[in-house]
């Protein structure tokens, strides 16, 4: 019980990071490398499946690519975009922290429910693919965004 609460309280902690880097990545114009670094980042936690520990069944990969997915049509729905000096730039939502604290409460909730039946590194397992098909899905929807936006500009 212990571990899990100071992992949601991490958890807070790292969504108030999340406000203040996506914030500071607005001010910035959208670039390839800068859509792309974070999930190839991401992509490193990865190596927890080579630890049996971590390791998930179809079924646990299925609910985990099934949320992260629909995770990410928020994410996807609610990312406006703004064109100034032939740059294309992420307009800030007045959504984001609203769905980043909704997502955060669901993710809590969810970790205390399937804590009951499945084990930590399991959860941990879940969770980082939830997050990575989330985090995939909606960079890829930027990138094309981005691609449509320099053909646009020819």
């Amino acid at each position: 019980m212990l571990l899990f609460t100071l992992a949601s309280i991490m958890a807070v902690f790292m969504g108030i990071g999340v406000i203040f880097v996506r914030k500071k990545a607005s001010e910035r114009p959208l670039s390839i490398k800068n859509i792309l670094i974070p999930p190839v980042m991401m992509s490193t936690g990865a190596l927890m499946f080579v630890f049996p520990y971590f390791r998930l069944s179809v079924t646990e990969i299925l609910e985990a690519l099934f949320v992260g997915l629909i995770f990410s049509v928020l994410l996807v729905i609610t990312t406006k975009y703004e064109e100034k000096e032939n740059q294309l730039y992420v307009k800030p939502s007045k959504w984001f922290i609203g769905i980043l604290l909704a997502l955060l409460i669901i993710r809590t909730s969810l970790k205390s429910i399937l804590s009951m039946s499945i084990s930590p590194g399991e959860i941990g397992g879940m969770f980082f693919l939830l997050a990575f098909v989330m985090i995939v899905v909606w960079r890829l929807s930027m990138l094309i965004k981005f691609k449509q936006f320099k053909k646009q500009l020819g």
